[in-house]
């Protein structure tokens, strides 16, 4: 009988902390939700500038980013929910047939219309060079791989090397959201903004991404404070 990998094996990500991604590998990621830009409502002349902006824009980077864009389809459950609830609430009559008609006409019309929302996306990452040299994979300081070897080690050791990864994840991060701002000032001459998003946030994205389904339906694990 086939044995089946576990789902949590396929993803890369080890933890998110503060908002940031930290792979299985060690490397580092920020992930940025951007504004979105009706590019053909532009002139001529401000699309042949929002281009040569752009241009510049990739060009000026000396590291790699990525963009991509989420697609899903239009979840009008919460809204109804509240329509509905003021509907409970509601003495008037006249408003309360009003209401009720309103509901079904939007339900309606978004089921038939198959309305989606996109949402865009650019992740910035950023790779210490100590985790691509075996040696520091192995020793455990310059990584933020678990330590494999079973061993068991003295309490003053295991701090002193929580303090090293903590004070390593925190330098990391300071050069990654150096990274961030020349992201987020490049797209900004092209009045595109990014913020980036926060531990939650990362969570319902991720969640969205591996159940879609799920998400549509109104569905998210509580996250624990």
């Amino acid at each position: 009988m086939a044995r089946h990998t576990p789902a949590q094996k396929l993803v890369e990500i080890k933890e998110i902390r503060d908002g940031v991604l930290v792979l299985k590998d060690g490397s580092l990621r920020v992930i940025m939700i951007a504004s979105s830009l009706n590019f053909a409502l532009k002139s001529q002349e401000e699309q042949d500038a929002i281009i040569f902006q752009y241009q510049n824009y990739l060009n000026s980077l000396d590291f790699s980013v990525e963009t991509f864009v989420q697609s899903r389809k239009l979840n009008i459950e919460p809204y109804l929910e509240t329509l509905r609830d003021r509907l409970s609430r509601e003495y008037n009559e006249l408003m309360k047939i009003q209401t009720a008609e309103y509901i079904e006409f939007i339900k309606s019309f978004v089921e038939s219309a198959n309305i989606m929302t996109h949402s865009f996306y650019v992740v910035v990452p950023f790779t210490p060079a100590g985790i691509l040299e075996k040696e520091h994979m192995r020793s455990g300081l310059f990584s933020f791989l678990p330590d494999l070897s079973g061993r068991r080690k003295k309490e003053k050791k295991e701090m002193e090397e929580h303090g090293v990864r903590q004070a390593l994840f925190e330098e990391y991060k300071t050069q990654l959201y150096q990274r961030v701002e020349v992201a987020r000032q490049g797209l900004a001459r092209i009045s595109v903004r990014l913020v980036p998003l926060n531990t939650e946030e990362l969570i319902e994205l991720f969640y969205g991404l591996y159940n879609p389904g799920e998400l549509e339906k109104g569905k998210m694990p509580e996250v624990a404070a």
